[in-house]
C-alpha cells in the first residue's frame, strides 16, 4: 500500500491508474466468489445476464474508488470533478450546532464524502465501525495518510457510546455504512432488487437510542474523474419516544433500503458488496427443523 501511495502521488492519477486494469483482470479471472457475486448483482440491476465487459467495469470501478482514496485523503481535490446535491441539509444541521448521523452503504466512495466534509467545514467527519474492521481500515489509512486514522470510531468498547454521544453533541458528522453486519444476528429481511436481503437493524436502533436525525449519503463514482455526492433526508428520531421507537426504526430502515435501491439504479456499477448478499439471511427455525 505504501508503494502504491508513493507511485500514485509521484506519477499522478492518470499514469498510476494503469495498474488498476491489471488488478481488475486478475480478480475477474482468479476470484470466483467475487465474480459470481458481481454477476448476480449485475443481473438484478441490469435485468439481463451481464457481459464480460460489464463484469470487468464493475470490478474496475471498485479498484478506482480504492485508488482515489489516496488523493482524497491527501487533499488533492483539484483532481476531481465533484457534483454535490443536498449539501444544504448538512449545512442546516451544522448551523444549528447539532451533530448528524450519515447512513451510507458499500456504494461508491465513502472517502469522497469524508473528504468533502473536511473541505466544507472544520468539524470532523467520523466513521463508526466495528472494532476489527476499524483496526484493518486504520492500518490502511495510516499508509495513505496517518492523520486520517483519527476519523475512525470503533464500536464494541465500553465507552464507545459515550464517545459517539460526545462527538454528536460537539456537532460532528458521524458516518455509518448500514448495509452490512459482521454476524447474522440482528438483521431484518427487506426486499432489495427483487429478493429479500438481510439488513442490520443495529445502526437504526443506535440512532433511535441517541434520538438523532439521520441523512442518507452516497458518493457515486461516475467514471473518469467524476463523482456525485448526494445527501437525502432519511429519519429524525429526536422526537421519538420509547413507545414509538420500534415503528420508527422499521419505517427508517424501509426508507433506507428504498433509497439504496434508487441510488444503485442511478449508478449501477457502484455496488461493492462482492459476496452472496442475498444469501446472508439467517435460517428460519422451521426450515432447520425440516
Amino acid at each position: 500500500m505504501r508503494l502504491m501511495v508513493w507511485l500514485s502521488l509521484t506519477l499522478g492519477r492518470h499514469l498510476s491508474r494503469l495498474v488498476l486494469h491489471g488488478i481488475a483482470v486478475y480478480f475477474l479471472l482468479f476470484a470466483p466468489r467475487a465474480r459470481r457475486a458481481s454477476a448476480d448483482y449485475l443481473w438484478r440491476i441490469l435485468g439481463r445476464r451481464p457481459g464480460l465487459a460489464e463484469r470487468y467495469r464493475h470490478i474496475l470501478g471498485f479498484a478506482t474508488t480504492i485508488h482515489d482514496r489516496i488523493y482524497f485523503l491527501n487533499g488533492r481535490f483539484e483532481l476531481f470533478d465533484i457534483e454535490i446535491s443536498g449539501a444544504e441539509l448538512i449545512d442546516a444541521h451544522l448551523a444549528g450546532g447539532r451533530g448528524v448521523l450519515l447512513f451510507g452503504a458499500h456504494l461508491g466512495s465513502f472517502e469522497a464524502l469524508r473528504a468533502i466534509g473536511r473541505n466544507r467545514t472544520d468539524r470532523a467527519v467520523c466513521m463508526l465501525m466495528h472494532a476489527e474492521n476499524a483496526r484493518k481500515i486504520n492500518s490502511v489509512l495510516a499508509a495513505i495518510n496517518p492523520a486520517a486514522t483519527q476519523d475512525i470510531l470503533p464500536l464494541g468498547k465500553l465507552d464507545s457510546m459515550l464517545h459517539l454521544r460526545d462527538r454528536l453533541d460537539a456537532g460532528q458528522m458521524i458516518g455509518v455504512l448500514a448495509d452490512r453486519n459482521p454476524g447474522k444476528d440482528g438483521v431484518t429481511p427487506i426486499p432489495f432488487l427483487g429478493s429479500p436481503a438481510a439488513f442490520p437493524t443495529g445502526p437504526f436502533r443506535l440512532a433511535a437510542m441517541l434520538r438523532r436525525p439521520v441523512l442518507f449519503m452516497c458518493g457515486a463514482y461516475l467514471g473518469g474523474n467524476r463523482y456525485r455526492i448526494s445527501f437525502s433526508p432519511l429519519a429524525d428520531f429526536s422526537q421519538v419516544d420509547r413507545k414509538g421507537r420500534d415503528a420508527a426504526i422499521t419505517a427508517a430502515q424501509a426508507a433506507y433500503v428504498a433509497l439504496l435501491e434508487t441510488r444503485c439504479r442511478e449508478a449501477p456499477y457502484n455496488w461493492f458488496n462482492f459476496f452472496d448478499f442475498w444469501g446472508e439471511l439467517p435460517a428460519q427455525p422451521n426450515a432447520q427443523a425440516r
